[in-house]
This record gives C-alpha cells, structure tokens and sequence, in this order.
C-alpha cells in the first residue's frame, strides 16, 4: 500500500486541502485509506469527528515522530492507502515521514515564501539520496491557483521549479469555495448542497482530476490481494 506524504516546511502552503481532498477521492473509488494526522492544528481530525466522514477513511490523531513507525505498521494491514499530513516545519517527524514515503508531494502557492519552504523539503530529499541511496519520489502540486489569473509569482515559481528540474504535478489545485467548506460540512465534495456551495462541479472535477493523476503514479494492492489500477 503506497504512503503519500504532503510536506511543505512553510505553514498554510494547503498541505491540508489536497490530503483531506486525496483522501476522500480515494476512498470514493472504494480503497480504504488512513490518514496519518501530524499536524497542530488538526484540521483533518475535527473534520472526522463531525461523524460523516466516510467509512473507509481511519484518521489517527496527533502523530509524533516518536509514534509514526508504529501508526505506519498497523495501517499498514489495513489500509489501500495512507496519507500523512506534517505541520509546516522542519524537524525529525519531517525526516522519519519523508523516508517511510512511496511519494511526496510538496503543495506550493504562487509566492516566494511557498518555494523557500518547497526548496527545504527538496534539499532534504536530496540528501537523503546522496548519503543512504534513498531516492523518494516526489513532485511539487501547485495549489490555491486562481481559475482566471495566472499571476506573475505563479510564474516565477513555475521558473525556478522548471530551473531545478522538479516535477510539477499536471493538475493543480484550484481556488474553490468548496476546498474551504469541506472542513466544516464534514463528508466529502460529494455529500455537499450544490445549490448553497459555488462551482460545486468543478471543484468535484479538480479533486477527481488531482486523484486520478495520484492513482496513475501509485496502483495498489486492496485489502483482498487484487491490483487495482487507475481507469
């Protein structure tokens, strides 16, 4: 079963969004997924605790880097997938979630600040390749993209990223109402009121668009033995 981890050492880069938005996308195509909860803020957490979180969804709450090893075992029996979510920092849970993942991928906003935290996490990588052989997957996701606006930071980022021969994921994700309200509605994209929530069909085909590029990279094995490969 793949471990994605979404790392971003900068705070409120939407580290959050795309793993809650992954998840529920995922576990809509019927895998059943664990989430790994290392962020502060607990943002995914509440979101379970409204009680109308999907059924194949686990959310394991403040996990540590002394905790995470174990977490990642016992999901492992369980789970088609697991996403863990780090607070915006660089510490050890950062280096132990890094080298436990099947792919990372590093949300970046259109500004300098994002990059910089983006920069830190590929300089991790990178060292980790070069002293233990450790080579990680990863790409950058762009995120909070405006649908009409492509700013001028958007493309410097996309420069410097293009400059250092990053991978940059094919579907960004796109500023939508609906990515804010899912943390207090509870449930997924799906389960929301399309008459009180704006653009609600396109949000559903962004996350859908972002989950099927994510299940391309990484097929799994489900609880039952059978490979199961994106459509």
């Amino acid at each position: 079963m793949p471990v994605i981890t979404f790392a971003n050492t900068k705070g409120g880069a939407g580290k959050t969004t795309a793993a809650l938005l992954l998840a529920t996308e995922l576990a809509r195509g019927g895998a059943h997924v664990t989430v790994l909860d290392a962020d502060p803020q607990a943002w995914i957490s509440s979101w379970a605790q409204t009680g109308s979180a999907p059924r194949n969804i686990d959310v394991i709450s403040a996990v540590t880097a002394a905790s995470i090893q174990g977490h990642l075992t016992a999901a492992r029996r369980t789970s088609d997938y697991i996403i863990i979510d780090l607070p915006g920092a660089r510490d050890t849970l950062l280096a132990n979630a890094l080298g436990c993942s099947d792919q990372v991928i590093i949300p970046i906003q259109g500004c300098a600040m994002d990059a910089k935290g983006g920069a830190q996490v590929l300089e991790l990588l990178s060292r980790l390749e070069k002293s233990a052989g450790i080579r990680i997957p990863h790409a950058v996701l762009l995120t909070r993209v405006n649908s009409l606006v492509t700013t001028r930071a958007l493309q410097m980022v996309k420069a410097l990223l293009a400059e250092r021969q990053v991978r940059v994921m094919d579907t960004p994700i796109i500023e939508r109402a609906a990515f804010r309200d899912i943390f207090d509605c509870g449930g997924a994209l799906t389960d929301m009121d399309a008459l009180r929530v704006s653009n609600l069909d396109k949000a559903l085909e962004n996350a859908r668009a972002f989950a099927d590029e994510v299940r391309a990279l990484l097929p799994y094995r489900n609880t039952r033995g059978m490979l199961r490969r994106a459509a």
